[in-house]
C-alpha cells in the first residue's frame, strides 16, 4: 500500500524549520512503518516561509516587472530545500535521491519516497497527483494550515461554511482552473483537473494535526474535507 502526502511549506517550515512537529511526525510515520510491513510514504513537499520570502523580495525589488516563470523557479527552489531535510531525517527509509520530476521516477525501492517542485507552472500538489497516479494510490492526503475547505475565504467571508465533503466539478467551480505562483487555494486548480480526470480522492485536513492524520492512516473518522 502506498500512502502520498502533500505537505503545505507552512507546515514544515512557516517561518523556520518547526522542529518539534517534524520530530512528532517522524514518530508516527515510524509506527506505521514498524506495524505494517507492506506500507509505503509518498511525501510531497511545498516551500513555505522560504517560498514566499524569497518571492516577495523579488517582487519588491523588481516592482512591476516580474515573471511568473521566475517567481516560480524561486518558490520550486525553497520546496527543494524543505524536501531535502525530510529526505535526510527519513533516511533510515528513504534510499532514493529526492525526486524532482515526477515523470521521471524510479520504482520505489524504499518505505520512503520524498518529492519536491518540478518546473514553472505546476505546484506541488500536482506532483502529488502525479505520483499518486504514478503508485497506484487511491488518495492523497493533503495537509496545509486549514482543517477543511470552506464555501469561501473564511477570514474574509462570515458566512463561509466548512465542507465535509465535494465533488471535484464543485470545487473546482470554487477554485477556477488556473495556477498562478502563491496562489491560495486548499488545492491548485491544474492538479485538481487532473485528479479528477483520473478519478483519485484527495483529503484536506489540518497538516498539524498528528492524531488527525493517525486517524486518516488508521481508516477511522477524521476532521477534514474529501474532494471526490
Amino acid at each position: 500500500m502506498v500512502t502520498v502526502i502533500s505537505f503545505g511549506g507552512s507546515i514544515v517550515a512557516p517561518d523556520k524549520v518547526d522542529i518539534d512537529f517534524l520530530k512528532n511526525f517522524v514518530k508516527l510515520i515510524q509506527s506505521f512503518i514498524s506495524s505494517d510491513s507492506g506500507r509505503r510514504f509518498i511525501f510531497v513537499v511545498g516551500g513555505g516561509g522560504p517560498a514566499r520570502h524569497w518571492q516577495n523580495a523579488y517582487r519588491e525589488i523588481n516592482g512591476a516587472d516580474i515573471k511568473n516563470e521566475e517567481a516560480d523557479w524561486i518558490g520550486i527552489m525553497a520546496t527543494r530545500l524543505n524536501a531535502q531535510l525530510i529526505k535526510a531525517i527519513m533516511s533510515e527509509w528513504c534510499n532514493q535521491e529526492v525526486v524532482t520530476n515526477p515523470m521521471e521516477v524510479s520504482p520505489l525501492t524504499g518505505r520512503v519516497l520524498v518529492a519536491a517542485g518540478w518546473k514553472p507552472g505546476f505546484s506541488t500538489d500536482y506532483d502529488a497527483v502525479l505520483l499518486a497516479e504514478r503508485f497506484k494510490a487511491d488518495a492523497v492526503i493533503n495537509l496545509s494550515n486549514i482543517e477543511k475547505v470552506y464555501t469561501a475565504d473564511p477570514k474574509t467571508d462570515l458566512c463561509a461554511k466548512p465542507i465535509d465533503k465535494i465533488t471535484w466539478a464543485d470545487f473546482r467551480s470554487m477554485v477556477g482552473d488556473e495556477w498562478t505562483p502563491g496562489k491560495n487555494v486548499p488545492f491548485d486548480p491544474v492538479a485538481s483537473r487532473h485528479a479528477e480526470k483520473i478519478g483519485l480522492k484527495v483529503i484536506c485536513a489540518a497538516g498539524k494535526d498528528l492524531e488527525n492524520l493517525r486517524k486518516i492512516l488508521s481508516g477511522e473518522d477524521f476532521f477534514g474535507t474529501t474532494i471526490y
